[in-house]
């Protein structure tokens, strides 16, 4: 297998017990706590997914103007960031097990606050309940870095990948209730474009039990036990701390947080662009579906990638990816067709960049400092995805949305030229 072996930890940091008896346990556990991520990841993804697009839409209702449409994806990130660092904290204290849960049940409060914002009609507390919505989104990016907890480093990014992959079918499956969550609302009364938000109560309260059922053994407490039991006890260090002396560390995150912000930036804006000339909120669901689907439908084979020919080309040819949704988006603006191909694109993009990216951020520091660096990464991920969601409203009424794509492309050059020098000065070492 070809890795970044120059720069990532060697492989006596993965958390494998010298006792063969122990590694087998370890790779009975492991096995065990991917099924249960996977089925978390299911219920988590229904959550997000029934609720992220029409959040855009209730936005730009409740304060009328599309302009502010982008701040639905804007707080759900921002949420998200602001409770990674909190959830990480809470894991390596508590286990992953404890820390996914709080993640999801927090989503889940939010889901109601957003059906109540909605009836009274207050746009800045819709605002705090999908801030609220996004501590789901984070439970669902820390749930790939449980894959890694126990995985060996031959195939961490597999583990990961299968991970991510899981969520699609909850996130294909959410935009197209939609129009069952309507029927749903009615028959309960809720506001209009608000009875999508029940399914995702009962998808987040329902991946809390999994969680809180499922993940014992908590995976990240026996990886430190038995690390500590090779080595010692050592203490974390913080994110920052780790970012200022490891340079492997500081381009995986770099990576996967502009790769996000590139993300949510076209993605947020795609529901008001398509309803702007005239698709339906059936046609709406359906293209958001598909480009989910690009984002976690070939994860596996990224993930495959990643551990037969290494992290760093598999984040170039996402990256690559990413240039031709941009490009698409450019030259077919006003096109539903052409809008679609595009998203599907930024969709396959997006995951060869993040699980490459992912893999990379879990191998480039010891098992004690990875919940450490794993959070950080994740905060920045999400401040990254809120920030390019704030700023593609306002770009989307000056420039529309070919000129949003177009911005965008500066995103990815940092990305590749960071990528291109990082490969080249280790192939002169």
């Amino acid at each position: 297998m070809t890795t970044d072996a120059a720069s990532v930890a060697p492989e006596s940091t993965a958390p494998e017990s010298p006792s063969a008896r122990d590694a087998d346990a370890h790779s009975a556990l492991q096995k065990r706590v991917v099924r249960v991520l996977v089925a978390g990841q299911i219920l988590g993804g229904i959550g997000m997914g029934a609720t992220l697009s029409l959040g855009a839409l209730l936005a730009a209702d409740l304060s009328g103007s599309s302009a502010w449409s982008g701040m639905a994806a804007t707080m759900s990130t921002l949420g998200a960031a602001v409770v990674a660092v909190p959830l990480a904290r809470l894991a390596q204290a508590r286990g992953r097990r404890i820390s996914l849960a709080t993640g999801s049940l927090i989503a889940g409060t939010g889901a109601v606050l957003a059906i109540f914002a909605a009836a009274v009609g207050v746009f800045p507390l819709l605002l705090l309940a999908l801030m609220l919505l996004g501590a789901g989104s984070a439970a669902n990016l820390q749930a790939r870095f449980a894959a890694t907890d126990l995985a060996s480093t031959r195939f961490r990014a597999r583990d990961l990948s299968l991970v991510v992959w899981s969520t699609t079918i909850g996130a294909v499956l959410g935009p197209n209730l939609f129009g069952p969550g309507e029927a749903l609302g009615a028959a309960l009364g809720l506001p209009a474009m608000t009875g999508a938000f029940a399914f995702s109560l009962a998808a987040t309260i329902a991946a809390a039990v999994v969680y809180s059922i499922g993940l014992r053994p908590d995976p990240l407490l026996t990886a430190l036990a038995a690390r500590a039991g090779q080595v010692g006890a050592r203490r974390a260090h913080g994110g920052l701390k780790i970012l200022r002396g490891n340079a492997l560390a500081r381009f995986a995150v770099a990576t996967v947080a502009l790769s996000h912000m590139t993300m949510v930036a076209l993605m947020s804006m795609a529901p008001v662009h398509l309803r702007d000339h005239g698709a339906t909120l059936t046609v709406v669901g359906l293209t958001i579906s598909l480009h989910v689907a690009g984002m976690y439908a070939l994860s596996p084979v990224f993930g495959w990638l990643s551990d037969r020919f290494g992290r760093l080309p598999v984040i170039l040819g996402g990256q690559g990816l990413l240039v031709v949704a941009l490009l698409t988006a450019w030259l077919g603006d006003g096109s539903q067709g052409i809008l679609t191909v595009s998203l599907i694109f930024l969709g396959l993009g997006w995951s060869a960049s993040v699980v490459a990216g992912s893999a990379l951020i879990s191998e480039a520091v010891e098992i004690e400092d990875r919940s450490s660096l794993q959070g950080f990464s994740d905060l920045s991920m999400n401040a990254a995805g809120a920030l390019g969601g704030a700023l593609a409203g306002p770009v989307l009424v000056v420039l529309g949305y070919s000129g949003l794509g177009a911005a965008a492309l500066v995103l990815v050059g940092v990305v590749v030229l960071w990528g291109v020098l990082r490969a080249s000065t280790r192939s002169r070492a």
